[in-house]
């Protein structure tokens, strides 16, 4: 199959909601129907049903969130479908935003009870800026929900983006029955399953149909009648150039648990929705059918196979053909690699991958160099724009509770600060060298030590720090020149892991006294170099 046709078929989208809204169960479904799995099982399985394919960490499968980023690579109806799960909670919105910089397009999950909550809008804000599409699936219809048509007025005014139902729920709550297919113009009547573990029964039929009287009230039936025909009159206009411009949202309604809608949407996503896109670069912007291959680095990932003690570096590709065993040029080091240990991935199982395409998901091991935002490529001319860092609000020590374990609390955490979810200062002329974990929210810290216990049997012992942002310095300062600062009570400054200067502050009055008595002192929100660019200042301000 030609390079063209390789890139046409791919399809690489990443899932984003609040927390709750069912993010996870959608993922899972999406693989029951995709072929990919034979018995779905949500996040909040009994336990006697198995954990989720997407959550693979232990504590995800402990406290029923996702806190990593998951690949979930299958093939459907021609396509070769790449999702990337995200996680969900606001604490690990960092990841978040590293993974949609390897997309081309994003589902977006509404809860039908509580409609556009915080996370959800924060993170629809990052896809507007990037201009990815978005498709919005409206979840929970099986519950107590909120009227269908404010729903789709919230999305219009609230997103400031135009809406087009694709289809149309028969009922909510108890009462959800199916849904109206508007381009074939067929209502879809579902059997509920066991724990929705099977792919939902579903009889499709004319909704003028004499059996849709007897499946709705007269009144349901009045009702989606009258919204179906105010629809094709006063509705937005299906409109394909309009959605992959990111300007329209195809909405469809539904429940992920029951599988009611699921199977619609993934066939109608995979129609809609867009092949690769182009990459903007330093040099310009870098099309998906440029023979040299490139890819960039989105995640590291440790320890997937506690067996290995592995590193993983996810790469997205972006153009041309990849080979395992290729030769290709490391960016940031300016070093040639060898690309010959590869891998493909679904969740945490894995397997050799002998090549790829625009749009694909690989994952290199045993490249110890490569970091996130690392460009690699056959084209030395060609460097993607860096992947923006988040300024961390959270500080604690991390002490090994044991001297004994000490060997692997260090290995334990090297490799986890790779990921790049925590940071690791260490305080300017302080008596002992005790690593200050820098985060974006706190729940990362339970993460890393849960990770540090259950991976690398090394306990740790945490003690919270005053602290609550930071800012780099210039690193030219000399040691000197960091003597005369003036530096406020309750501030300190501190190194990062590559010996760069940093100040941290209890409070933003802190850094305003500090720039004060400093005049001509520099502090950004990113190390000197790395540009603060338009598209994600407001959420570096927004404090996510």
């Amino acid at each position: 199959m030609s390079l063209a046709n390789e890139i046409a078929r791919r399809r690489t989208f990443a899932i984003i909601s609040h927390p709750d809204a069912g993010k996870t169960t959608l993922t899972e479904k999406l693989l029951l129907y995709g072929g990919a799995v034979n018995l779905a099982g949500s996040v909040k399985a009994r336990k006697n049903q198995r954990a989720s394919a997407s959550d693979w960490m232990e504590l995800e499968k402990e406290r029923g969130i996702s806190v990593s980023s998951t690949v979930l690579q299958f093939d459907y109806e021609g396509f070769r479908v790449n999702l990337l799960d995200t996680p969900g909670h606001k604490d690990f919105s960092e990841d978040t935003y590293r993974v949609l910089t390897a997309v081309d397009s994003v589902v977006m999950v509404i809860d039908a009870g509580k409609g556009i909550e915080a996370q959800t809008l924060k993170l629809f804000e990052v896809c507007r800026r990037r201009g990815v599409p978005i498709f919005t699936f409206i979840n929970k219809m099986d519950r107590p929900s909120r009227e269908p048509l404010d729903l789709i007025d919230e999305l219009e005014e609230v997103l400031k983006i135009g809406a087009y139902p694709m289809n149309w729920p028969l009922g909510s709550g108890q009462d959800f029955k199916g849904v109206y297919d508007r381009a074939t113009k067929q209502a879809h009547f579902f059997e509920r399953t066991p724990g929705g573990s099977y792919q939902a029964p579903v009889t499709v039929t004319s909704l003028a149909d004499e059996a849709v009287r007897g499946q709705l009230s007269e009144e349901l039936y009045m009702k989606v009648s009258e919204e179906i025909e105010l629809l094709d009159i006063a509705g937005e206009e299906l409109d394909p150039e309009t959605t992959l411009a990111g300007e329209l949202t195809p909405v469809y309604f539904g429940s992920a648990f029951n599988n009611f809608g699921v199977q619609l949407m993934l066939d109608s996503f995979l129609k809609y929705s867009t092949a690769p896109r182009p990459r903007q670069a330093t040099m310009g912007t870098i099309h998906p059918d440029k023979e040299a291959f490139s890819g960039f680095v989105f995640k590291i990932q440790a320890n997937m196979d506690p067996r290995h003690r592995d590193r993983i570096a996810y790469i997205r590709v972006c153009s041309g053909k990849f080979q395992r065993d290729m030769n290709v040029f490391h960016s940031r080091t300016k070093k040639k690699v060898r690309l010959s240990n590869s891998q493909k991935f679904f969740a945490q199982d894995r397997e050799t991958v002998d090549e790829a395409f625009p749009g694909d998901v690989i994952g290199v091991v045993g490249q110890s160099e490569f970091g996130i935002g690392d460009t690699i490529t056959e084209d030395p001319k060609v460097e993607f724009h860096a992947i923006p860092r988040f300024t961390p609000e959270c500080f604690s020590f991390v002490h090994s509770s044991d001297t004994a374990q000490f060997k692997r609390f260090r290995e334990g955490l090297r490799q986890l600060l790779q990921e790049g979810v925590v940071q690791a200062l260490y305080l300017r002329n302080s008596a002992q060298r005790v690593p200050l974990l820098a985060a974006v929210g706190p729940l990362q810290f339970e993460v890393f030590e849960h990770r540090m216990r259950g991976e690398y049997r090394a306990d740790t012992r945490q003690e919270p720090a005053p602290w609550t942002t930071m800012r780099w310095l210039d690193p030219e300062l000399t040691e000197d020149q960091l003597d005369e600062l003036v530096v406020p009570t309750n501030a300190r400054i501190a190194y990062d892991s590559v010996e760069r200067p940093v100040m941290v502050f209890s409070d933003d009055w802190a850094i305003d006294f500090f720039s004060q008595k400093n005049k001509g002192v520099a502090v950004s929100k990113l190390p000197f170099g790395e540009e603060l660019t338009v598209e994600n200042k407001d959420i570096f301000d927004s404090g996510s």
